[in-house]
């Protein structure tokens, strides 16, 4: 990694925890650092399950418990089981929380406007535009990407809004039980490998393999969250199976899809992939593509 960049990135750490308080044991003048306040906004005027809230903040387990102990210590906030379903733990504001909540969003907003104030209305927009960049790309580097059982639920549930999509978008629909099947089978190892990105602990993409030894491997289930688009998941995801395809020997990927997704054509068309004769008899694809991966991949 270049020093430079990782040294920008500190100094970049450094400026913002303290502008915006971070450091601040009384974060907002409200008597309780950023952590647990930060967790009393999270947790909304509906409440949240312990379970996402961990995986939204990103928190350890025990850490969470003594923030959550803290905020409960404090009046603002109870924990309890789930009244749909029992074990599931859920944590809500009481009244004391909701107030201060309330003020907490009051004074976060006193703070974004004392940050704008002092600058022209140009460096505001500058200021504004960096941080929605800022956001987006620590958004992207947020999201994780690990092979999964196509069993696991995070995998069923992207095949299943994978499905639903082509589906609304195809002109006569999808189904399934006309296309080559890509079963679970064919996406273990050894016959193939499937691939799930999540960001903040939900599922929000998938592509997979289906392996032929050294020859040409079929990219398949490629999705992407509507909510996590724009932020280069699906190039990520296309770059890691060709990697893993090129590991496992395979010297060619190949795919195929359909006219409506003209922006994964886009994508395929950008990351060196050439428009070949249809080499399956797949009832939804009008384009078939193929690329040769690089000898260093292999």
């Amino acid at each position: 990694m270049d020093e430079v960049m990782v040294a920008r990135v500190r100094r970049f750490n450094r400026v913002v925890t303290q502008r915006v308080g971070a450091l601040n044991d009384h974060f907002l003048s409200l008597g309780r650092p950023l952590g647990e306040s930060r967790l009393l906004w999270e947790i909304g005027t509906e409440g949240r399950s312990v379970r996402s809230l961990r995986a939204q903040l990103d928190l350890d387990s025990g850490y969470l418990s003594r923030l959550l102990r803290s905020l409960e210590r404090a009046g603002l906030v109870v924990t309890g089981p789930d009244q749909a379903d029992r074990r599931v733990t859920v944590a809500r504001l009481t009244q004391a929380g909701l107030a201060e909540r309330d003020q907490l969003d009051r004074r976060a907003d006193e703070l974004a406007a004392s940050l704008l104030d002092p600058l022209t209305e140009r460096q505001r927009d500058r200021l504004v535009a960096a941080m929605s960049d800022v956001e987006r790309l620590l958004t992207a580097a947020g999201v994780r990407v690990a092979p999964a059982d196509p069993a696991d639920a995070a995998a069923r549930f992207c095949v299943g809004e994978y499905v639903a999509e082509l589906n609304s978008r195809f002109d006569a629909g999808f189904d399934p039980a006309r296309s080559i099947p890509a079963a679970d089978a064919d996406l273990r190892p050894p016959a193939g490998l499937m691939l799930v990105a999540t960001l903040n602990g939900a599922p929000v993409g998938c592509g997979a393999l289906k392996l032929h030894g050294t020859e040409p491997a079929e990219i398949k289930r490629m999705w992407v969250a509507e909510s996590a688009r724009g932020l280069g998941l699906g190039r990520r995801l296309l770059t890691e199976l060709e990697r893993r395809a090129a590991t496992l020997g395979a010297r060619v990927v190949r795919l195929e899809t359909n006219q409506t997704l003209t922006e994964a054509i886009e994508l395929y068309r950008s990351a060196g992939y050439t428009e070949v004769e249809a080499f399956d008899a797949e009832p939804y694809a009008h384009h078939w593509f193929e690329k040769t991966l690089p000898a260093d991949a292999r």
